[in-house]
């Protein structure tokens, strides 16, 4: 059975909405030091890992989220404009914390990515070997 594509996106959003309302429940039932949406992230990672979950049943969904990214950042402008005052006297320090934590976050995903291509590339190598 196959979902008309005016209804698989929001179905989909539903969906990634539903697991993060899980993990937030999850997090407050256990106490456990992580926020919600990394919890539901690594869940759904996990699921996906195991066969459990397909990752096309959140494409279009996730698709569209990305999309629609600038929409979720609107907050943060607000928040620039109310604090202007903060802004003035502390705007560089915040900035270089910004610049130095997405630099080191994009210089971690790097070394990972690198890090499983090479294993995925050894372990390719190893069962050709085997075969």
């Amino acid at each position: 059975m196959s979902l008309p594509s005016w209804l698989l996106t929001p179905l989909q959003v539903a969906l990634l909405a539903a697991i993060w309302w899980l993990a937030d429940g999850a997090v407050r039932l256990f106490h456990l030091p992580l926020p919600a949406n990394l919890t539901g992230m690594l869940a759904l990672l996990a699921l996906i890992l195991l066969g459990v979950v397909k990752t096309r049943w959140f494409s279009a969904g996730s698709r569209w989220l990305l999309a629609e990214m600038l929409l979720f950042f609107v907050p943060a402008v607000v928040a620039v404009v109310n604090y202007q005052e903060l802004m003035l006297h502390q705007g560089v320090r915040i900035l270089l914390v910004i610049g130095i934590s997405t630099v080191l976050v994009l210089a971690t995903t790097a070394l990972v990515v690198d890090r499983v291509y090479r294993l995925e590339l050894r372990l390719a190598r190893r069962h050709r070997r085997h075969d």
